[in-house]
């Protein structure tokens, strides 16, 4: 790092700052791991955060609308390159939203920013693990374009913790619970066990990331004496008809945290 935070929201906005792959990864294990030995203080009197803008990314990938990114088949190696690629993407944007969570939501209990920044290493991991498995398929993360929709989530929610928490990990990141288990029967079936393992560990740990999601939100209806369920349902509404797509991954997302009560609301928003 160029320089050494001695807070957490200052570390949080270097991770979020640093503007290439390398620096983004170093930087968030360097800033996570000097929190976890107690030299990142929460101070109460930080200045107000920013307002939100795009974090530092590379010149590359291009960033696109999703109609123009084309569909591909994991049947060629390019295929399936575009395909890791993609996810890599959305580990990538992962870093920032779990570091932005932690910049730009204040006066919070400390738990809240342990679990993000805890959630903002495993994201670098997974990027790496994804990065070094393009390389190996003789690409490299900036390949193919690419879409800002995580982001573009980040921006409509940043006024509001309850709403973040709601529609960045319970529904856009939550999309990778319903559909990476196919995704790995599609990849087993044609002998990609390197990939498959990565998406096995990815699988795993985006339950728990997911699972953050749904006790902060819990954590902020209770504050606000709102009842979970209805409040949810409001928010998809509001923010998420675009973005919303079943089938759902209805054990996963038990295990992330959603009632039975929110489930059924979920199949029956997208039947709806």
């Amino acid at each position: 790092m160029s320089f050494a935070p001695t807070n957490l929201f200052d570390a949080a906005r270097a991770c979020l700052d640093a503007a290439t792959p390398e620096a983004k990864v170093e930087t968030t294990f360097a800033s996570a791991q000097a929190y976890a030995r107690g030299e990142l203080t929460l101070p109460d009197d930080a200045p107000a955060p920013e307002p939100i803008r795009m974090p530092g990314r590379p010149p590359r990938p291009r960033l696109v609308h999703p109609r123009e990114l084309p569909r591909r088949g994991f049947g060629s190696d390019e295929g399936r390159a575009a395909f890791v690629h993609a996810i890599a993407h959305i580990e990538f944007n992962a870093i920032d939203l779990a570091w932005d969570a932690v910049y730009r939501f204040r006066g919070l209990p400390a738990e809240f920013y342990a679990d993000w920044v805890s959630v903002a290493r495993d994201e670098a991991r997974h990027f790496q693990l994804l990065r070094t498995r393009l390389q190996e398929l003789g690409y490299d993360y900036g390949d193919f374009d690419a879409h800002n929709g995580l982001w573009e989530m980040a921006e409509k929610t940043a006024h509001d913790g309850l709403a973040r928490m709601a529609l960045v990990p319970r529904v856009l990141e939550a999309r990778g619970l319903d559909v990476t288990p196919g995704m790995i029967v599609k990849l087993q079936s044609l002998g990609d066990a390197a990939t498959v393992a990565i998406l096995d560990v990815i699988l795993r740990e985006e339950v728990a990331h997911v699972a953050a999601g749904s006790r902060w939100f819990r954590w902020y209806c209770e504050r606000a004496g709102l009842a979970p369920a209805p409040r949810f349902r409001e928010l998809l509404a509001e923010y998420a008809r675009a973005v919303l797509y079943g089938p759902f991954n209805l054990e996963a997302r038990s295990a992330a945290g959603f009632d039975e009560e929110e489930l059924r609301m979920l199949e029956a928003f997208v039947e709806g």
